[in-house]
């Protein structure tokens, strides 16, 4: 099988000696299921992983998480936990033919008495046809499928897949998990990091989560002759600053842009301006982001403050004009008006309202009163007849009848007590007052 591997070869048994030249995390990496840092929600005793071992018999599952947060490591410490056969492809390097190949070894080992847990590293990346593949294997028990991936299940992989497979989801390695890992790497290596406590956090800070970024550049620091520690800006000068994760189509983006726009629903300009800061600053493309605000400004906003709107095309006017960077505190603006704007989604709310009346009465003909009258017979058949001209009412207001004769006049529009909605509602109570007085 040497050619299915070409370029993605089988990790060691986890008990395999590890080269003094290697890696640092390969030389770090974990022999057991309790040295996997950061994971314990799913590795510990009480997690869905830590019960199959404990029970002796896993089923297939997704590890969906971050870079860097041991995906890989658990499958293949699952793997000898169980007393499986660890077969591992990359669908960056591997198509139908190899996967065929696979399954037929899996099934002359099965014969012989020995499973196979198949461990699929980016399996997102595998086509919804390739994908189908696997079902047949998974379902007669071929195999046992691990397949990892950074990417939301839920948009990349087959319901029919994901149907047969328990989706478990690592989390982002936090501080506590990071330092662990330097701390074993301070261990191995036999002294510390020459950094000053400072530095330690920045360095911790720049991993992002990222248990194997950490590690290289815990390697890298060991690496060279560094006679003082190092502070913050030393490490700064030192390292290359790492680019926060964000993939422009892909679910951070999504992720992102909905909590930007729930922020400034909430009111809270803080948050929503630290959401503007983490897409711009990764280089989101800040017209994506502009209509959003405009959303926002119309859906969240509307009548309670009608200048939001104006704001928002006013800050894509400027950044059209300025570009970056000047135009993105055109942006900024924008975002803190609506969050501090009050908020009413009357409009939104009448929006739905109308369009389903209108969807269900379907083409009704609108009161004779209010229709135009351009030829003689139209006015021999009562168009326009009885029509007020509203500007010669007192007031400018008649009170008359807009709504069609099968139709009993609606409520779809109901302004809040928010901002300048206030003063419209006002104004709708009056003209309704007037229309129930000239009922009576």
């Amino acid at each position: 099988m040497a050619d299915l591997f070409a370029g993605f070869e089988p990790a060691p048994p986890a008990d395999a000696a590890v080269s003094d030249d290697a890696p640092l995390a390969d030389r770090l990496r974990p022999r057991t299921l309790g040295e996997v840092v950061g994971q314990e929600h799913l590795t510990g005793p009480d997690g869905a992983i830590g019960r199959m071992v404990a029970a002796g018999r896993l089923s297939s599952m997704i590890l969906w998480g971050p870079p860097g947060t041991g995906k890989t490591t658990i499958a293949r410490l699952l793997a000898d936990a169980v007393g499986l056969r660890f077969a591992p492809i990359s669908a960056v390097f591997s198509g139908v033919a190899d996967l065929k190949k696979v399954f037929a070894e899996a099934r002359e080992h099965a014969r012989m008495g020995k499973r196979t847990l198949l461990f699929v590293d980016e399996i997102h990346r595998f086509n919804r046809a390739q994908q189908d593949g696997f079902l047949p294997y998974v379902e007669d028990g071929t195999v046992t499928l691990v397949g990892a991936t950074t990417e939301n299940p839920s948009f990349e992989l087959n319901a029919a897949l994901l149907s047969r497979a328990q989706v478990l989801i690592l989390h982002r390695l936090a501080r506590p998990a990071l330092d662990q890992l330097i701390d074993r790497a301070e261990a191995e290596v036999g002294r510390p990091l020459p950094l000053a406590e400072s530095a330690r956090d920045a360095l911790v800070a720049s991993a992002d989560g990222d248990g194997r970024f950490l590690l290289n550049q815990v390697e890298t620091l060991f690496s060279v002759d560094i006679r003082e520690p190092l502070d913050a800006a030393g490490l700064s000068a030192f390292l290359q600053r790492r680019v926060a994760v964000y993939d422009k189509d892909r679910e951070g983006h999504y992720n992102l842009i909905s909590a930007l726009h729930k922020s400034i629903r909430g009111s809270d300009p803080q948050a929503a301006l630290y959401y503007l800061a983490r897409m711009l600053t990764a280089g989101e493309e800040p017209l994506f982001v502009l209509r959003r605000l405009i959303r926002a400004a119309v859906e969240d906003i509307g009548m309670a403050d009608p200048q939001a709107l104006v704001q928002c095309i006013a800050a894509k006017d400027t950044y059209d004009f300025l570009g970056s960077p000047e135009g993105e505190l055109a942006i900024v603006q924008a975002c803190l008006y609506l969050a501090t704007a009050p908020k009413s989604n009357a409009a939104y709310m009448a929006q739905k309202k109308a369009w389903r009346s209108a969807k269900e009465t379907g083409s009704l003909m609108p009161p004779a009163n209010i229709l135009n009258a351009p030829t003689k017979l139209m006015k021999q058949i009562g168009y326009g007849a009885g029509y007020e001209y509203d500007h010669d009412a007192d007031g400018g207001f008649s009170g008359a009848n807009y709504w069609p004769d099968e139709l009993p006049p609606q409520t779809f529009y109901e302004p809040t007590q928010r901002g300048y909605e206030k003063r419209v509602a006002e104004r709708l109570a009056w003209w309704e007052e007037r229309r129930h007085a000239r009922s009576d």
